[in-house]
C-alpha cells in the first residue's frame, strides 16, 4: 500500500436523541451567533426546523438563515452565505440537510475566511488554511460529507462543477439521527444509495498492491448497502435499516476505507460535467455511468471484478475465467441498480448527444482521469456514448 497519514477530527454523534443532548453544548463551544443553512421545506415538514430553533434560541444563540440551497449547490448561493457571515459576524455555520447543504456550508465556511473569490478554492488556485467552524445535522444518507473535508460547487454561469476543500473544512461536529431521514422522498433515498455505492467503488478499483484489508472493508460496506437498501425502500421508517444505511454512507467517504490507496474517481469527474450542464441528481448520474465505465475498463484488471463478484454478489467461479467473472459481476451491478429503481441511461434524463464532446473535454481539463485505467477525452467520450 501507499504511505499515508490519517486524521479525522470530526466529533460524530449517532443515534436517537443526539440533537437534544448534544446540539447546544457543541454550538456553545464555538458561537453565540450561527448561520443556519438548509435546503427546501423538508426540515419544516419533519419538525426538525422548529426543534433546532427552540433549542438554540432557548440557549441564547442568535440565528441567521440561508434557505433554499439547491441539489447541486450554486456558487451564487455560497456567496450569499459568505456575505451574511461577514456582515453579521457569524461565528459558526450550522448545516442541516444532505450532501448539497453540507457542501454549500463548507464553501461558505472557507470563503468567509478567504480574502478573495471563493471560486479560487474550487478552481485549484488556492488551498485555504482556515474556515469558520462548521457543524452539521444530517437528513440524507448519501455523500459522507458529515465526516470529510471536501465538497462540490456548481458555477452555473460557466457551467462548471468542481470539487474542492481543505482540512479546515472538516465539521467540528456532526449529528446523525436516522429518524431525520424518514421524510426523504423515495427518489432521493435511491440517489443516496447510488452515491454511497459509487464512493465504495471508487475506492475499490485502484492499481495499488497489497491492499487486502482495504478491499475487505470496502466489500463489507457494499454488501451492507445491498442488503439494507431494499429494507429502507420497502419501509422508509425502518429505523434500524435507515441507521445502517446512514452509517454505510459515512464510512464510504470518511477516509477509513481508503488509507494507503488512491481511488479511481473517473466516474465522479464525468458525472460532474453532466450535472454541470444538465443539473441532474448526482447519485442518478453515477448509477448511469458506473456499469458503462466498468465495461470499458474491466480488462485493466479483470481479477478485481472477479473478486468483487465472488465476495459480494455471489457470482460462482464454476470454471469461469477472470474476464467471464468480470462480465458476470457487472451484470449483477446492473441488476442491483435496476432492482432499486435507479436510472439506467442518460436518456432517462432527456440527455442526448448534443454536449458529449464538451463534457468529455471538460472531464480531462486538468489531466487524464482515473487510476484503475487512465482515461483521455476519447475514452470518456466512448463511455458517455455508451451511457446514452
Amino acid at each position: 500500500m501507499n504511505p499515508f497519514r490519517f486524521q479525522n477530527p470530526t466529533v460524530l454523534y449517532y443515534g436517537k436523541g443526539q440533537i437534544e443532548e448534544n446540539l447546544v453544548p457543541e454550538v456553545k463551544k464555538y458561537a453565540s451567533k450561527v448561520l443556519l443553512v438548509y435546503g427546501g421545506g423538508s426540515i419544516n415538514r419533519s419538525g426538525l426546523y422548529d426543534k433546532i430553533q427552540s433549542l438554540l434560541i432557548g440557549a441564547g444563540v442568535e440565528i441567521l438563515e440561508l434557505a433554499g440551497v439547491e441539489p447541486n449547490p450554486r456558487l451564487t448561493t455560497v456567496q450569499k452565505g459568505i456575505n451574511i457571515c461577514r456582515s453579521e459576524g457569524v461565528e459558526l455555520v450550522l448545516a442541516v440537510g444532505g450532501g448539497s447543504v453540507l457542501d454549500c456550508s463548507k464553501a461558505i465556511a472557507l470563503g468567509t475566511k478567504y480574502n478573495g473569490e471563493v471560486w479560487d478554492i474550487y478552481s485549484k488556485k488556492v488551498r485555504p488554511e482556515e474556515a469558520l467552524p462548521l457543524g452539521t445535522i444530517l437528513t440524507l444518507a448519501a455523500t459522507g460529507s458529515e465526516m470529510n473535508a471536501g465538497g462540490v460547487i456548481t458555477n452555473w454561469e460557466t457551467k462548471e462543477k468542481l470539487g474542492g476543500g481543505s482540512p479546515a473544512a472538516f465539521p467540528k461536529f456532526s449529528i446523525c439521527d436516522a429518524e431525520n431521514t424518514y421524510t426523504v422522498p423515495k427518489d432521493q433515498t435511491i440517489y443516496g444509495i447510488c452515491d454511497m455505492l459509487a464512493h465504495s467503488f471508487e475506492h475499490y478499483f485502484h492499481p495499488t498492491e497489497h491492499t487486502a484489508l482495504q478491499r475487505r472493508l470496502i466489500e463489507s460496506v457494499i454488501s451492507t448497502v445491498i442488503e439494507y437498501a431494499p429494507k429502507v425502500l420497502a419501509n422508509p421508517e425502518d429505523y434500524q435499516a435507515r441507521e445502517t444505511i446512514m452509517y454505510c454512507s459515512t464510512m464510504a467517504l470518511n477516509g477509513m476505507i481508503s488509507m494507503g490507496v488512491q481511488g479511481d474517481w473517473a466516474c465522479h469527474a464525468m458525472e460532474h460535467e453532466i450535472s454541470a450542464i444538465y443539473d441532474i441528481p448526482h447519485g442518478g448520474g453515477l448509477a448511469v455511468l458506473f456499469p458503462h465505465w466498468m465495461d470499458y475498463v474491466m480488462d485493466a484488471n479483470p481479477s478485481r471484478f472477479a473478486q468483487l463478484g465472488e465476495r459480494v454478489f455471489g457470482v460462482s467461479r464454476d470454471g469461469k475465467s477472470d474476464r467471464e467473472m468480470a462480465e458476470a459481476t457487472i451484470a449483477k451491478v446492473r441488476e442491483f441498480y435496476r432492482s432499486i429503481g435507479a436510472p439506467e441511461r442518460l436518456a432517462d434524463y432527456d440527455i442526448g448527444d448534443e454536449s458529449l464532446q464538451t463534457m468529455a473535454a471538460q472531464s480531462v481539463r486538468y489531466s487524464d482521469i482515473g487510476q484503475f485505467k487512465k482515461l483521455n477525452a476519447d475514452d470518456v467520450l466512448s463511455i458517455l456514448k455508451a451511457s446514452l
